[in-house]
C-alpha cells in the first residue's frame, strides 16, 4: 500500500484537520499544489459527485492515492444553501467574510436558523478504482448574527453549538476535529483505511 496520499484541496484548514486526523495512522498527506494539480471543476449539484470528481482529477494527475473532501453550511431556512456553493456563495473568487455577509443577509428578519455543516470524503486508490471509500458527517448548530471566536475558517464564527454555548470559531482544534462533521467523516474514513 502506498503511504502518500494527494490530498485533493487547496484549501489550508481543510488540509491542517486532514493532516492532524489521518498522519497518526501512518499516511504522509501532500497538496495536490505539491504536485501543480490545477483545482478541479465542481459542476454537480451534490456533495459526493464533486467530491469524486476531485478525488478522480487528483488521481489521476498524480498516479497516487486521492483523498477529496467536500462539505459546505446547510441552512434549513434556505432549502439547504450554500450547500455545494458555500465556498463560492457570494461569487468565484469570494472570501469567507464576503460569504458570511452574504449568508446574514439572506438570513435578515428570519428566527428559523437551524444548520448543519456536512462533509463527504471519497478515497481513490486510483483513477479508475471501482470501489472508492466513502464516509459522510454532519454537525448540527444554528448561525448567529454576531461573529465570535478566533479559529476555524468559512462559516466558523457565525455557527454555533448550543450544547457548548460556542461557536466553531472558540473551539480548539482537537475539540473540533472531536466532534465536527470533518472529523466525524474522517473516523469513519480512517476506520475503512484500517482494513485495506
Amino acid at each position: 500500500m502506498n503511504s502518500v496520499i494527494v490530498i485533493a484541496s487547496n484549501n489550508a484548514g481543510k488540509l491542517r484537520e486532514i493532516d492532524n486526523l489521518l498522519s497518526p495512522l501512518g499516511y504522509t498527506l501532500r497538496p495536490q499544489a505539491d504536485f501543480a494539480v490545477t483545482q478541479a471543476c465542481e459542476p454537480y449539484p451534490t456533495f459526493i459527485e464533486n467530491c469524486l470528481g476531485k478525488a478522480r482529477h487528483a488521481a489521476k494527475s498524480t498516479g497516487l492515492p486521492a483523498l477529496a473532501d467536500d462539505s459546505g453550511l446547510c441552512v434549513r431556512a434556505l432549502g439547504g444553501d450554500p450547500g455545494v456553493h458555500s465556498a463560492r456563495y457570494a461569487g468565484q473568487t469570494a472570501t469567507d467574510g464576503a460569504n458570511n455577509a452574504k449568508l446574514l443577509a439572506s438570513l435578515a428578519g428570519i428566527a428559523q436558523r437551524d444548520a448543519y455543516y456536512y462533509c463527504v470524503m471519497v478515497y481513490l486508490r486510483h483513477a479508475d478504482d471501482p470501489q472508492p471509500l466513502i464516509a459522510e458527517g454532519r454537525w448540527h448548530g444554528m448561525i448567529i448574527d454576531e461573529a465570535r471566536g478566533s479559529g476555524g475558517f468559512g462559516y466558523d464564527p457565525h455557527f454555533y453549538i448550543p450544547q457548548l454555548d460556542k461557536t466553531a470559531a472558540e473551539l480548539g482544534m482537537a475539540e473540533k476535529n472531536a466532534i465536527s462533521h470533518r472529523g466525524k467523516a474522517l473516523s469513519s474514513l480512517a476506520a475503512q483505511l484500517k482494513h485495506l
